[in-house]
């Protein structure tokens, strides 16, 4: 196997391994927050960055024209038109 072909398959296993743990991190965090939420308990022991976490994996998860669309929507939603 070439030095490329391996590098590809690493970084498609690297990739779906992000994606993994991004989805079943917001799964896990936030039925928790919302468990704790919902019950009454305070959630102010829970840091901000615990709940954007996995979305971080998501994001690096994906391919790099995904990324790229996630940029552009993210600035079409800030951006406001005139």
């Amino acid at each position: 196997m070439r030095f490329d072909k391996k590098m590809d398959w690493l970084e498609k296993v690297t990739r779906n391994v992000m994606l993994f743990v991004g989805v079943s991190g917001v799964l896990i965090i936030y039925c928790g927050f919302f468990f704790l939420l919902f019950s009454g308990r305070d959630t102010s022991v829970l840091p901000w960055y615990l709940l954007l976490s996995p979305w971080v994996c998501i994001y690096f998860g994906l391919t790099q024209a995904k990324q790229l669309a996630v940029i552009e929507w993210f600035k079409n939603k800030i951006v406001t038109k005139k």
